[in-house]
């Protein structure tokens, strides 16, 4: 798949902006501070509905602007074109594919765009909620009934801390239930992920032997967010009371997390920060190369300031390695990256939010 225009309005620094992207590389070149990662944002926005800025909901509308949109024409490889709209007036999101009002979760049931950027780091260094976005992304593009099981879920989480918050009494009349529900839904959930997770391993393998081939075999551990080989519902009966004192339910797939460990660095903490976004960065190619291997056409690849993010000799080896992929490619840098010197690509200039193609 790939954008053949996205329109921007509103958004950050960027009052109107429309591009003409190219099938391939697309680099976005200016100083710090002139729009060009609002431009790679407003792509992950339609493909996650939301920022991959911390703290950016509030500041993601222009300032004295009452509202931001965001259009493309996105062409998939089967020749089809879906015309994708997002839109925000005050806090309310407002989603279109094909000029039909549609869910959030439809629009980005579309578009699939996979972007690595200055926090993507967190993926590996931070906490458990960024791995599990990222694992649940690359679940709901497989599995059509993710979301709606995981709807049930958060419903049924949602009642379960109500109760546990009003303090009243812990009996199997009021919790049994939202319990039963927690359960069945976490076992759906659990299985996805897991299945997942398998399928994505020699793909991890395989990102990570070409980027970090110095820190020896990949290896992949899972945690449902309970114990293994017990039933959750049983697990939250006994747990009641726990739960009651600290106000929230301490045990289900909200709670699951995943790890990587390389023979040569088995633990977190003996990555260097370079090779914690290097591995991240292999976390999001591998997704890429999986995400295309299911549905049959690329996702899209947005890649945030590379030049200051990755070493020359990493540079060159992923631009190397999207070369030998049908992938459409968005770029941004203060300049031209020099491995991308001699390979066909589209220019353009950002400056002050103003955006124009160069020859």
């Amino acid at each position: 798949m790939r954008f053949e225009r996205l329109q921007l309005r509103g958004l950050r620094c960027i009052t109107e902006a429309s591009l003409e992207l190219a099938s391939g590389f697309n680099v976005l070149v200016g100083a710090n501070g002139a729009g060009k990662t609002s431009v790679l944002e407003a792509a992950f926005l339609l493909s996650h509905g939301r920022s991959f800025r911390s703290g950016a909901r509030e500041a993601l509308t222009q300032r004295n602007a009452s509202a931001l949109s965001i259009f493309s024409s996105l062409r998939h490889d089967d020749q089809r074109v879906a015309r994708l709209g997002l839109g925000r007036e005050g806090v309310r999101w407002e989603a279109r594919v094909d000029g039909e009002d549609v869910p959030i979760g439809q629009l980005v049931r579309e578009c699939a765009v996979v972007c690595f950027e200055p926090g993507s780091h967190a993926l590996i260094a931070g906490g458990a909620e960024e791995r599990r976005r990222y694992l649940d992304w690359g679940v709901f593009h497989v599995e059509h009934d993710f979301l709606s099981s995981w709807r049930r879920y958060q419903r049924a989480l949602k009642q379960r801390n109500s109760l546990l918050r009003k303090g009243g009494p812990l009996d199997d009349a009021l919790f049994g239930p939202w319990e039963q529900e927690l359960a069945r839904s976490a076992s759906v959930i659990d299985q996805w992920r897991s299945t997942y997770l398998d399928a994505l391993l020699p793909y991890l393998r395989a990102q990570a032997a070409l980027f970090l081939p110095e820190l020896g075999n990949l290896d992949l551990r899972y945690r449902s967010g309970w114990p293994d080989g017990e039933a959750l519902a049983e697990i939250l009966a006994a747990q009641r009371s726990r739960d009651l004192g600290r106000g929230h339910t301490t045990s289900g797939a909200h709670r699951a997390d995943w790890s990587l460990s390389f023979e040569h660095a088995p633990q977190r903490e003996h990555l260097s920060r370079g090779q914690e976004k290097l591995v991240a960065l292999a976390c999001l190619l591998a997704q890429a190369h999986l995400d295309a291997e299911r549905r049959g056409e690329w996702p899209i690849i947005c890649l945030d300031d590379l030049a200051s993010e990755l070493d020359l000799s990493h540079q060159a080896a992923v631009v190397a390695s999207l070369t030998e992929v049908p992938a459409q490619v968005l770029l941004t840098g203060t300049e031209i990256p020099r491995p991308l010197e001699g390979t066909p690509k589209q220019v353009f200039h950002v400056e002050q939010g103003m955006l124009a193609p160069l020859l």
